[in-house]
Parts: C-alpha cells; structure tokens; sequence
C-alpha cells in the first residue's frame, strides 16, 4: 500500500484530466462480482455459502458445465480451484475465457468449483463474531487447511454425488492443500490428484519483499498493521483500478504496486487486463496469516502459527511450540507446476520439498515464470493448463 500511495501522489502532481493520462479502460468486469463475472462471458453460474466448524461463511462458486459442451449436463467429474495469498476466486477466471483455467476446465468436461478463503472480500462473514472484531480475525493459513478446505470439499462432493475431485491450488492454496491432506486422511481420501501451481510449504530462500516483515518484531507489525483485516480490496484500489491504473501514462507504475510483492514477467502480462485484477485485488486476508508467514521466514520451517507462549501454544496445540507439518504423510497424487524466477516459491524450496512428496507422478519447472505467471500468463495455457486438462482427462474414471 505505500507504493500505492506513491503512486497516487504522483497522480495528483500530474493531473488527472483525460486527455493528458489517456484514455481509460473500461472491462466491463472491474464493477462485476464472481458470479456476473462468469455470467459475462455466457458461463452458467451457480453460488453457496459453506459454513465451518467454526462458524465462518465462506462463498464458493461453482460453473457446472461450459459453453463447448452445454448439451451434456449429466453428472460431470470435479475440479476444485483454490487461489493464494491476498487473492480470491476471481484469480481463475480473471483473463478470457481462452486464457483462465476456470472456463478452460469447464468447457473440457469438467464441473468446476471455485473457493475462498476466509478473511478475503467473498468470504468475511462469521455466526458468531463481526468483522470488526478482533476474535473475527485469529486465524492464518493453519485454521484455513483446518476448517475451510475440509467444509467445502465436504460441501462439493455431497452436492454433486461424487466421491471424489480434482484439486488445483495456487501459491497459500498448496500451503493449505498440504497442511490439510497429510492430518486428514479422510479428507485425503476425497481427493483423486492435488495440481500445485508455485507450490509454498517452506520459505526458507523467499526473495520477496515480504520477507523484510520477517525481520520486523510481532509486536511492532501489530502496531503497525493492527490485529485484523491485511490489505483488503476497498476503494482506493477500486480507484486505482478506475480512474488512475487504467490511463496509458501510468499503467506501469501500477503494474509495480501491484506486483512488488509477487514479481512482474513484462513479456507475459496481458496489459489490457490490469484495470480488472487491480480491481478484485488484494481481496485480503488476516494480519495474523501475514504474521505466521513472517514465522516461517524466519525459521526455514513448515510449521503451524506460535501463539506466542507455552501457555497459549499449549491450548491449541496440546504442547508447547508449535507442531511441525510432515508433507511425507500425505499420500494424494501430486502435479507440481513451479517457475525459476518466483521470489515466493522459490526453486530452491521447491527443490527441498519434491523428494517429500511420496506419490510425485509429475514435475515441471518453467524457467521464466514467477509466482504469478500461473494464473495471469498469457502462454500460460500452453505451458501449464493444457497438461493439467490431460491429466485430468486421463483420471476421469
């Protein structure tokens, strides 16, 4: 948000008249929830609420068949897309329907449904505690994998009648498929293959900004952040998306804010899109998930949250420092997509974590890509979502 606010600043030195930033973009999408977003294009659209064990409210869209193949509306095999860090389920279907691998599953056969997690703009709802208060807000990436993956895929396979489905996930999606399908096996077993895309467990060589919060003690990011709601999408960034990133003049200085945290691939950034996913991101997330992941900085390990004491750690966790995530336990078949130039799944954790995967059936590095190439690329259909296709079509049954 600071470089934002840079930005904005230099804005206001410029002037902000039509004519000398140039002429805004106007994608229809950028004013557009989840579900109008898939209408837009001519996708059939469904939407649900999931509940947790612990209460949170989570919105989950679903797109039951494609364009390509609407006159066969049977029971169809499932894939479910689970999106990272800051993000939300439009990640998926952000690009054209030729170029985002929601709609590309749907219109190979599959029935498609799309999670978010909690904390994030489709997903701030709770029975018990508001967003405004703090209880609302106590939760990283541990209570995600804990309560949020298993009620929804538990939602999933009761409302379409199969056993099993497809799981993609993208960035804190892997974190959390990881977490969940090696101390669930039950849940495990309702998984046919887990796709990682930019695959997160440790992050021990992160080269991302993000890392400097790492060096910033608890409590001083807690004075500085609060303890509730990190970065949430609210209407500066609708501004930015509007009125300011969307003028030829500055749009690059956007694309910086945008992707100082994640990396920027100039040769693979479909320009004419930027006014869309400025506007549904950061959807947000918990200054403690932000907290938990500046633990992991700084301990090179996969571990769950520190509570911050014996004592507390002993309430949630029956001991006295945080458990360690042991990803050999998990058994489910595993894809893994990951890139050269990622500043947070960097190759060298990626490399430390493939020979823990005990059901590895396939591995691809892509040499140019960074974290967000897998679900923004413009190849990224050649060079990533064209396998995931085969591999599916190959487990159908």
């Amino acid at each position: 948000m600071w470089l934002l606010l840079t930005v904005t600043s230099l804005i206001s030195a410029l002037g902000t008249t039509h004519g000398f930033l140039g002429k805004v973009a106007d994608s229809p999408e950028v004013n557009m929830n989840i579900s109008q977003m898939i209408s837009y294009w001519g996708y059939p659209s469904e939407e649900y609420d999931v509940v947790t064990e612990d209460g949170y409210i989570l919105g989950i869209y679903r797109i039951p068949y494609g364009k390509k193949n609407s006159e066969n509306r049977g029971q169809r095999p499932v894939a479910f897309l689970q999106h990272g860090f800051l993000a939300s389920a439009t990640n998926w279907i952000a690009n054209l329907p030729n170029n985002s691998l929601a709609f590309i599953l749907a219109d190979a056969g599959f029935d498609v449904w799309l999670g978010n997690s909690r904390g994030n703009t489709w997903s701030r709802r709770n029975l018990y505690y508001s967003p405004n208060s703090v209880e609302f807000w106590a939760f990283s990436f541990d209570e995600m994998a804990k309560y949020d993956l298993p009620a929804t895929i538990d939602f999933i396979v009761e409302k379409t009648g199969q056993e099993k489905l497809h799981y993609v996930g993208h960035s804190q999606g892997t974190t959390i498929g990881f977490i969940a399908f090696s101390t669930n096996p039950t849940l495990a077993k309702k998984v046919k293959t887990f796709y990682a895309l930019a695959p997160v467990a440790t992050v021990k060589y992160v080269t991302s900004p993000l890392k400097k919060l790492s060096y910033v003690p608890t409590s001083l990011l807690k004075l500085i952040f609060g303890e509730k709601l990190f970065m949430p999408h609210n209407f500066f960034d609708q501004l930015l998306a509007t009125e300011i990133c969307s003028r030829e003049m500055v749009d690059r200085l956007c694309r910086n804010a945008l992707f100082i945290f994640c990396g920027f691939d100039s040769k693979n950034f479909n320009t004419s899109r930027l006014d869309v996913y400025l506007s549904h991101n950061p959807a947000g997330t918990s200054v403690q998930d932000v907290l938990h992941w500046a633990q992991e900085c700084r301990s090179g390990k996969f571990q769950a949250f520190d509570w911050g004491s014996p004592y507390q750690n002993m309430l949630h966790f029956n001991q006295s420092t945080p458990p360690y995530y042991n990803v050999t336990a998990m058994s489910v078949p595993i894809a893994v997509w990951n890139g050269g130039q990622d500043m947070l799944a960097d190759p060298r954790d990626v490399a430390n974590l493939l020979p823990k995967l005990s059901n590895l059936i396939y591995h691809k590095e892509i040499l140019p890509y960074n974290h967000l190439d897998f679900i923004w690329a413009m190849n990224a259909p050649q060079e990533v979502y064209n396998e995931i296709v085969s591999l599916m079509v190959e487990d159908k049954n």
